[in-house]
């Protein structure tokens, strides 16, 4: 596929364009913006009158490096704390501090972050889902292009993770992995007591013949879910969308140019899925919990982001690769890579301007993603990295991310679509398709919120 990696022409495709930049929003917010810092005092404490010195060493002082984040949980607290903890080893005369913001899919962080922007007390640095998801904070983010273009990154990064970090022709995110979404992690001791073979599963109605199988046949839920935000099924309902209509339906939606009748299919299955098949306590839990009920047996397939091999990674997991898990491109996508990546964002205006632009350096290095991803469950962007370096089901997702040709974006994950459009898509399944299941107005609502 060749692509277009221009930013901010309105006429530019999203089939070659995964996340162009949008104009300035929360224009309510906008005035604790100012211009964009394109240079540095030596120390973090702006306005100094000592001119252009971006060649001096920074000096630490007291100010700390605040950076929040929502890694709390068992597929990225251990992820975290390696990266922090060697941000620190290489730094360790700097004051930081690196708060984790517990809540499913961001939602705590992205509100609390919202606050401090609007209080005009913003962090330093945040995790934020770059592409779309950060066209949210206009003319509030700190200009970066200097440390891309200083380290080499706009040389040795992925292209699509170079497209997704810009936002009015400047870099506004380092990006530090990429999760690949459209998996289907299985217990293959559950596959083989049903007598399921996994290459037999190639079309969501085929893997709904597996669930029937699976039912009879043995003593796990078919599927663990996990239904206690909206995204988990938005994310399994643009799966079954991909897997029964293809690449260019999927990106015909998020253009706003979308079927209804072949989103109304994939509702339609997904339904079949989640009334039938998954487990009763699906209201209540966290997705760590549905994949804890894979791992251990007690659930035959869980539908995750990479993000969910952090846990089969940890040392006291229990569970070995091939053994005891393992996993097929969600069937009916085979040799596509829904991409998501994630990244830190930078607040303009801040009383540490160097120390931001360390971490950020520090964020783009090869060790850093390495060692992140490893633990994470994400595949480093650097491109020039050895992927020796990554565990076996990380290194086959890297040549993937090589190779593929079809890249669609994610949506549940804010790459594909504005904070405004995910926002309804989330509404429109919270309200419609969470039990009982409304298809038309779910429908309705999807379609709307990309029409917008």
């Amino acid at each position: 596929m060749t692509e277009d990696t221009s930013i901010g022409s309105d006429t530019v495709s999203r089939r070659r364009v995964l996340g162009a930049s949008a104009g300035l929003a929360m224009v309510g917010l906008a005035g604790c913006g100012g211009g964009d810092t394109t240079t540095e005092e030596p120390e973090d404490t702006p306005g100094n009158g000592s001119g252009d010195t971006t060649e001096a060493e920074p000096t630490p002082n007291g100010t700390e490096l605040e950076v929040l984040h929502a890694w709390t949980g068992g597929d990225g607290a251990a992820a975290v704390e390696k990266l922090t903890s060697m941000f620190k080893e290489e730094y360790p005369d700097l004051a930081t501090n690196f708060r984790p913001i517990g809540g499913t899919g961001n939602v705590n962080l992205d509100s609390v972050v919202a606050r401090r922007l609007a209080n005009r007390d913003p962090p330093a640095s945040w995790q934020a889902w770059p592409g779309q998801n950060i066209t949210q904070y206009g003319g509030l983010l700190a200009n970066i292009t200097d440390v891309w273009e200083e380290n080499g990154y706009t040389d040795s990064m992925n292209s699509r993770a170079v497209t997704e970090s810009k936002l009015n022709d400047e870099f506004r995110s380092m990006p530090l992995g990429s999760h690949r979404m459209n998996n289907l992690f299985y217990n293959v001791h559950v596959f083989e007591d049903a007598g399921i073979d996994p290459d037999s599963v190639d079309s969501p109605s085929a893997l709904l013949d597996a669930f029937e199988t699976i039912a009879s046949e043995t003593d796990a839920v078919p599927m663990a879910h996990a239904m206690s935000g909206p995204w988990t099924t938005l994310q399994l309902v643009f799966q079954n969308f991909l897997g029964m209509h293809g690449y260019d339906a999927y990106m015909d939606y998020i253009d706003g140019d979308g079927d209804k009748a072949l989103l109304v299919e994939a509702l339609e299955t997904t339904q079949e899925m989640l009334s039938n098949y998954i487990n009763e306590d699906a209201a209540t839990i966290s997705f760590t919990e549905g994949n804890q009920k894979m791992m251990d047996g007690n659930a035959a397939t869980i539908q995750q982001g990479n993000w969910a091999y952090g846990m089969y990674r940890a040392e006291d997991s229990g569970v070995e690769y091939e053994t005891d898990w393992d996993w097929m491109e969600y069937p009916g996508t085979e040799e596509m890579y829904m991409i998501h990546i994630d990244a830190f964002t930078f607040a303009r205006d801040t009383n540490t301007p160097v120390k931001q632009k360390m971490w950020a350096k520090f964020l783009g290095t090869k060790d850093a993603q390495v060692e992140f991803g490893n633990r994470k469950g994400t595949v480093p962007l650097r491109t020039d990295i050895d992927t020796s370096r990554l565990t076996p089901f990380l290194e086959m997702t890297a040549d993937h991310l090589a190779n593929y040709d079809q890249f669609p974006p994610t949506i549940a994950h804010g790459l594909a679509v504005s904070p405004e459009a995910l926002s309804a898509c989330k509404t429109a399944i919270g309200n419609n398709f969470s039990g009982p299941y409304d298809i038309e107005a779910a429908a309705t609502g999807l379609m709307d919120a990309v029409s917008q």
